[in-house]
């Protein structure tokens, strides 16, 4: 890949589902600036995002969010390259709202746009805190709405070896969570829980499929976890919510790295990254370290921040479009239900 001479500097926008996020980013890997504003406290009254609140709650919040990303980058409008912003997947109606932002100011200011895919953003998360991190490698995205894995061949070149065939591995925890009454939202709150819980006291299932699969279930899994606790409370047995949410932990982490490992072996890389709102769990990581150093790959994993949804991560995956000769109209429109390689 030909990289510019000069350097790119691109103002993110990101407004994929409940966070309304701005940065500036040089080279698709040193962040200038990074702004999130989260509702997490907003949905949380309601057990879930509220599609309809996350898009006025973006409309009060993005101007903000990108002024301070420019002040914090010291940076004015001309300084930049180019514009970039998530246009898919995600909740539709957030997503126009940081399109039409984004849009806007690259007419206004006469830059390039740039339409960046979610998970792709995810995934390039990775180039941001290790500057010599590179492919080929193997990649586990999992998040609230998507479990993949991702044989990186190149920047932006994926082959996708697996995906949920139901459930993501987010929606199960946040399901589960809900279901023994830790309300959202459910990663962290399952996570903290099981360090307190022991993980063999009820074993659930662990779901692999076919032999040579690279796919996920975690419906399965949900529902053993909500018929244990119909049952328990049916007979009157005591549920200790630490133990249920080490075992469910357990059995998801134990089919997320085990499945990874295989994929990573199978296509002869040396290297394996995570990426996605789940890669911040402790056990995840810690035991996908283990297992990597076990058999010989390298781990990377972005901090916690740079896990969950942030616009540093598009202004990064942006870069890797920008130098490719990567443009957009502002014809460009949301799509919900965007698919890793469309475009």
């Amino acid at each position: 890949m030909a990289l510019e001479s000069k350097d790119v500097i691109i103002l993110a926008v990101e407004s994929s589902c409940d966070e309304t996020a701005a940065a500036v980013v040089k080279n698709g890997r040193h962040v200038l600036s990074s702004v999130i504003s989260s509702q997490i406290d907003i949905h949380t009254v309601f057990g879930g995002v509220v599609p309809e609140i996350a898009s006025r709650k973006h409309i009060e919040n993005i101007d903000y969010v990108i002024k301070k990303a420019m002040d914090d980058a010291e940076m004015a409008f001309e300084d930049l390259t180019a514009v970039a912003v998530t246009y898919g997947p995600g909740l539709v109606g957030a997503l126009l709202v940081g399109l039409a932002e984004a849009k806007a100011l690259a007419y206004a200011v006469n830059k390039p746009l740039i339409g960046v895919h979610h998970i792709e953003g995810h995934i390039c998360a990775n180039y941001i805190e290790d500057i010599n991190f590179e492919p080929p490698y193997v990649a586990l995205v999992v998040s609230g709405g998507h479990s993949h894995l991702l044989h990186v061949k190149g920047y932006g070149d994926y082959e996708i070896m697996g995906r949920t065939r139901d459930d993501a591995v987010g929606e199960a925890y946040d399901k589960v969570a809900r279901a023994i009454g830790m309300g959202y939202p459910g990663g962290p709150k399952i996570d903290a829980a099981a360090k307190e819980g022991n993980p063999d006291a009820i074993v659930f299932p662990r779901v692999y499929l076919e032999e040579d699969s690279f796919d996920f279930s975690f419906s399965g899994i949900k529902s053993a976890v909500l018929n244990y606790l119909n049952k328990a409370r049916m007979t009157g047995e005591p549920i200790n919510v630490n133990d249920v949410a080490a075992g469910f932990q357990e059995a998801v982490v134990e089919v997320l790295v085990e499945k990874t490992i295989r994929a990573a072996r199978a296509r002869g890389v040396e290297k394996v990254a995570m990426a996605g709102g789940v890669s911040a769990n402790s056990s995840l990581r810690k035991r996908m370290l283990e297992k990597c150093s076990e058999n010989g790959f390298s781990l990377n994993v972005p901090s916690p921040v740079y896990c969950t949804d942030n616009a540093a991560m598009i202004g990064s995956a942006a870069y890797f479009e920008y130098v490719k000769g990567v443009r957009d109209g502002l014809n460009l429109n949301a799509n919900p239900n965007l698919k890793l390689g469309d475009r």
